[in-house]
């Protein structure tokens, strides 16, 4: 027989406890835990979508069968590259990123640009006529194929799986379903848990393919307890600045594909736009040389694309010198300014350093550690840098510059956007570079790039 009884839930890790605490002893976070009530002595197969499995005996791995399941293109370039290939029957592929960046446009349009499969688009935060005016704006062609509903029940979205039998489910989001069997708040730890849990086992059942919506918190991590993270088969991360008009989709986790694939989107007022080619998007138009500017070349997971990297060295106006930047760590621009200041015999001890990657993309890569430093001295000394050269090469403690990986790629890059000249580390094993037309200039130190770009 069901009962019930009262526990304290931290809605930061989900670690129950049967009476209040300041502070979770699990998560160390304090004034967390809220009142829930909690059903107990229930039995799993009374909860809705619960599947009566027949018994089963261990069989080896050799004699297990594989079918083939085939996948469900999207119709977005961008979106079956960091899938996979596409949509497998049966996932749950979940979506999360800051509000207002673009996560509900992109899940509509894609949902819009389904070939002859029937979607159905469940929102809890919008009505169908704001999702109506929204794919007015997103698509021209006729949504006969979208389903929208407004809905927050789970109990509720199953029935209405059960009668439209969609092909796609969609929900938006799920920190606003809430179910019937749990008394809190929509978005608490417990709701959020059981709501994904009874939604995966529907669609696992009936092999629906589903698009969860999630919010971050202000640390930028996915809203709800982490094991929503562990429940799902795919993770995607909607990353980008409002003020500028780029997203990239970035893979947290995927169990059909690689993690280290990346969509790249432009936000345009009539939705998301893919881009093809990123390297035309993070170059600017220079109508003249400037100093303080390099190209590199720069790779996102296993795409590369070329960025302009712009810095600004100035005689420091207060006693202490500023370090400011836009898209790098700001711990290795440090380091690399100790490197040129102690290797390569420039004093930068006085000056203030900015740093910015053009078009508000972050990168992380190592490699453009070279052109970091090439973009600061040229604005020290105010020498412009030929815009038909671009570089790569992670610097080290000792000036050396270091190789880098998928270096084939980044230089095949570079010769397809017409540069004429490039510089690479000088240890390099398995590449042919004789079939780039390129010119190619191997350096082993810093001095000897300088010596090239600033001679």
């Amino acid at each position: 027989m069901a009962k019930t009884k009262t526990v304290f839930v931290c809605q930061n890790c989900g670690n129950e406890s049967p009476k209040w605490e300041g502070k979770c002893y699990a998560c160390g976070e304090w004034n967390t835990f809220v009142e829930e009530t909690k059903i107990t002595g229930k039995t799993k197969n009374s909860r809705p979508g619960t599947v009566i499995a027949e018994r089963t005996k261990p069989v080896p791995v050799s004699k297990v069968s594989v079918e083939d399941q085939p996948r469900l293109s999207t119709g977005n370039e961008e979106l079956n590259r960091v899938l996979g290939g596409g949509l497998v029957p049966g996932a749950m592929v979940l979506i999360g990123g800051e509000p207002g960046i673009g996560k509900s446009t992109l899940v509509l349009q894609t949902a819009l640009n389904l070939p002859n499969v029937k979607v159905l688009y469940v929102s809890g935060e919008e009505s169908p006529q704001q999702i109506k005016l929204r794919a007015d704006r997103i698509s021209s062609a006729s949504a006969d194929n979208c389903h929208v509903v407004s809905e927050v029940s789970v109990e509720h979205i199953i029935k209405h799986v059960d009668n439209e039998k969609p092909d796609v489910l969609v929900i938006d989001s799920v920190q606003t379903m809430e179910t019937e069997r749990i008394e809190s708040a929509p978005g608490s730890v417990s709701q959020i848990r059981e709501c994904t849990a009874t939604i995966l086992r529907v669609c696992k059942e009936k092999h629906i393919p589903v698009f969860l919506i999630g919010h971050i918190t202000k640390e930028g991590s996915l809203a709800g307890p982490k094991v929503l993270e562990h429940m799902v088969d795919v993770v995607l991360q909607f990353e980008g600045d409002r003020h500028h008009m780029y997203r990239i989709l970035r893979s947290i986790k995927n169990r059909f594909g690689s993690t280290n694939e990346i969509g790249i989107f432009e936000m345009l007022g009539s939705g998301l736009r893919e881009v093809s080619n990123p390297s035309e998007l993070f170059l600017a138009t220079q109508q003249k040389q400037m100093s303080g500017v390099a190209i590199s070349a720069a790779l996102e997971g296993v795409r590369p694309f070329l960025i302009e990297i712009q810095a600004l060295a100035s005689t420091a106006a207060y006693q202490n010198p500023q370090r400011s930047v836009t898209g790098f760590d700001l711990r290795r621009l440090n380091m690399l300014l100790a490197v040129l200041e102690k290797r390569a015999g420039f004093k930068l001890a006085a000056k203030d350093v900015f740093l910015n990657i053009a078009g508000g993309l972050k990168v992380n890569d190592p490699a453009i550690d070279l052109a970091v430093i090439t973009a600061v001295l040229s604005s020290n000394m105010d020498m412009t840098i030929s815009p038909d050269v671009c570089m790569t090469g992670e610097v080290g403690l000792s000036g050396e510059i270091r190789p880098v990986t998928r270096l084939e790629q980044r230089i095949g890059e570079a010769a397809k956007l017409g540069f004429k000249s490039i510089i690479i580390p000088s240890y390099v094993k398995g590449v042919d570079l004789s079939k780039f037309d390129i010119q190619i200039i191997k350096a082993s130190k810093i001095e000897e790039a300088f010596k090239f770009l600033f001679a």
